[in-house]
């Protein structure tokens, strides 16, 4: 079915089982105090779901390198001991894996910074401070002890970090090299440093040695790589002895999305397809390839020889054997929200996986049959009660799903409607396979009534939540008011002056719902974002201007501050910019004063104004549903609560799931 996907990859000296690389993520296990043995479970699960070829999270190659001042380090002989743990947990199920060394260059966020040029990037706090000739053929030989070290500690090879703007990009590129002397000023001296590594770690590690290079490909910044000098660097890389080359796209100041659920499926294929015929050297492509039926697409379409996929590996580590198995409805998807994996390591938590929060738990969440089962109710059928169900049944437990509409998803099922969030439809379709799958007996269009449930021997409440009303002079009046679930679920005409109340989550969905273009496809995707698919502009980029929306739409909230980010630390910026881009107005620090038949009166910074709104959609947060909420002390123990009937708030399906998944192991 996959027959590219699962075809070995010959590279002389060894050879890769699949086509499948999973890549590099930073979980924050790298730092923690038993991470390593964390870590050695986390990639042994996924050698055993059969991946090809693991690259690890960055490892730095000496002390100024690391990201962060505790940031992981491998450059002495006893990291190379600790890590046999990990290779040995990877081998034992007859995988691969090679440790990837990166250099934060000016992206370190500490005062020990260094790079090409003194030039502080704008994401980080410190100046870097420009690196002396002596400090960069010290580095280079940094990176071959480390590949030495990665070699004795059992890896089967070394990824090499050039791309996403770390040090390595940052010598390779004008935007970040002023230098004037033999590593600066021409390209070919500019890419001297990326060279002299690889040559540096193929002398040291010998022939029969995976070395694969993060090639910046499209680096999305002012300033960045032409075509041609990609090119010209990829056919240096491959005579100074790389095995592999590795795809990287846009550098992490970037403004542009590259691996967020808002970037369409493969969406920078094409640059790897355009680099592909001038290499002989296998190349690998990446960045939102999630099923399988995906990434033999770009395979057998010569797009690329290799694919790389790194969070759809947190969210279901055994990808690959359920592919083989012909099995791929049975894949826990990706959807590319980052709210689990990336927003945690970027507040100093480990990662995990709101599809799957065994991920990077794997020795503290351990699924065990149970030795008394039980019959158990769960009533509400959206993420946190599909969740614990086919947990708990999966365990041996008898267990019955009461949902009062007629279809699976909750809250998922209206988020899977909004423009760049149509992945989420690959949640509800894996849990529902996943009822058949465990025998969860599914009852749809039932009301769970207390004299049903006080029967059971445990009951989950997981009844969601449903709009919080507002009451604002006028609406119970107004034929112009609408709330966010009714506008979904119905797709009620709106006509084309909009005011949204409320700026949370719900609201930003809401407002890039209505201002989406019709028909948008990749191309249009690409264009609206500035980049430049005939890569003829250095860095990728090409200023497009904004694409404008034919709505007049208003986000609105009462706090004061800015409005339009939503709740992810890494995505929020991203619906901003969006809704920016669309002419879409932000107001905070608004006043609901009332709504006439010309609109909703506002009082903003003082001044009392009318929006003349054709509708008026009510995003003003949600409630818990408690159904019978006066009898719930009569179930006592055996009543337990999780997910929005827990606590409403902002929508967060990583609490809600991963509150199904431990409950459900726990019962």
């Amino acid at each position: 079915m996959y027959p590219n996907l699962l075809k070995p990859l010959d590279l002389g000296f060894t050879q890769l089982k699949n086509r499948v690389l999973m890549g590099s993520m930073h979980t924050g296990l790298e730092e923690d105090k038993q991470g390593l043995d964390k870590l050695a479970a986390f990639y042994a699960e996924r050698a055993k779901g059969g991946v090809g070829l693991i690259v690890t999270g960055g490892f730095s190659p000496n002390l100024r390198g690391r990201l962060h001042p505790f940031s992981a380090e491998f450059s002495k002989p006893k990291h190379a001991q600790a890590h046999k743990v990990v290779t040995e947990a990877v081998h034992q199920y007859g995988g691969k894996i090679a440790l990837q060394l990166l250099h934060a260059g000016r992206y370190a966020m500490h005062p020990f910074a260094q790079s090409a040029s003194s030039i502080k990037a704008p994401i980080a706090r410190f100046s870097p401070s420009e690196m002396s000739e002596r400090q960069i053929k010290k580095t280079i030989q940094a990176f071959a002890n480390s590949a030495s070290l990665a070699q004795l500690a059992g890896y089967d090879g070394v990824e090499v970090m050039g791309s996403e703007g770390y040090l390595i990009n940052q010598f390779i590129c004008q935007r970040t090299n002023t230098r004037y002397d033999d590593w600066g000023g021409s390209y070919q001296n500019r890419i001297r440093f990326a060279l002299e590594i690889v040559k540096a770690i193929r002398q040291e590690v010998g022939e029969r040695f995976i070395i694969i290079f993060r090639l910046s490909m499209l680096d999305l910044v002012e300033q960045g790589s032409t075509f041609d000098e990609v090119i010209e660097l990829a056919q240096a890389l491959e005579k100074a002895g790389v095995s592999l080359i590795n795809t990287g796209i846009g550098w992490h100041e970037a403004r542009i999305p590259t691996i967020a659920t808002q970037v369409p499926r493969g969406a920078f294929a094409w640059v790897t397809e355009k680099v592909r015929p001038h290499v002989s050297v296998p190349i690998i492509t990446c960045n939102r390839i999630n099923m399988p039926e995906e990434a033999e697409k770009i395979l057998s379409s010569g797009q690329a020889d290799m694919v790389s996929m790194a969070r759809p590996f947190l969210a279901d580590p055994h990808f690959v054997v359920k592919a083989e198995k012909q099995q791929s409805r049975l894949i826990n998807t990706c959807i590319g929200c980052n709210q689990a994996c990336l927003d945690n390591v970027f507040k100093g938590k480990a990662a995990s996986c709101l599809v799957n929060p065994y991920a990077c738990r794997e020795t503290e969440l351990i699924p065990l049959s149970t030795h008394t089962a039980k019959n158990i109710a769960v009533v509400g059928a959206g993420p946190a009660g599909l969740a614990c169900a086919t947990t708990l049944a999966s365990r041996g437990h008898q267990v019955d799903l009461f949902e009062r509409n007629d279809r699976i998803g909750g809250q998922f099922r209206l988020a899977m409607q909004i423009p760049g969030k149509e992945e989420f439809r690959e949640t509800i379709r894996y849990f529902a396979n996943q009822i058949d799958e465990t025998g969860v007996k599914l009852h749809l269009e039932t009301e769970a009534n207390f004299d049903l449930l006080k029967e059971y021997d445990e009951v989950i409440m997981a009844s969601g939540v449903e709009p919080r009303k507002v009451e604002i002079n006028g609406s119970q009046q107004s034929d112009k008011v609408i709330d966010y679930q009714t506008l979904i679920r119905d797709k009620t005409y709106l006509g084309d002056r909009v005011a949204i109340v409320g700026a949370g989550g719900i609201g930003i969905d809401v407002a890039t719902m209505i201002t989406e273009p019709d028909n948008h496809q990749l191309d249009d995707w690409l264009h609206e974002w500035g980049i430049d698919k005939e890569m003829a502009h250095p860095g990728g980029l090409y200023p497009y201007p904004d694409s404008l929306s034919d709505k007049e739409v208003w986000v609105l909230q009462r706090r004061k501050g800015r409005v339009g980010k939503g709740p992810g630390k890494t995505t929020g910026w991203i619906h901003k910019r969006t809704l920016e881009k669309r002419g879409v107005n932000l107001l905070g620090g608004v006043e609901y004063q009332g709504i006439t038949a010309d609109g909703l009166k506002i009082n903003y910074q003082g001044e009392t104004k009318t929006i003349n709104a054709d509708s008026i959609v009510i995003c003003a947060g949600q409630v818990s549903v408690r159904p019978f909420e006066d009898k719930w002390a009569q179930l006592g123990d055996k009543l337990h609560v999780i997910g929005g009937a827990d606590h409403a708030g902002e929508l967060d399906a990583v609490r809600a799931i991963r509150q199904g998944v431990e409950l459900g192991l726990k019962l």
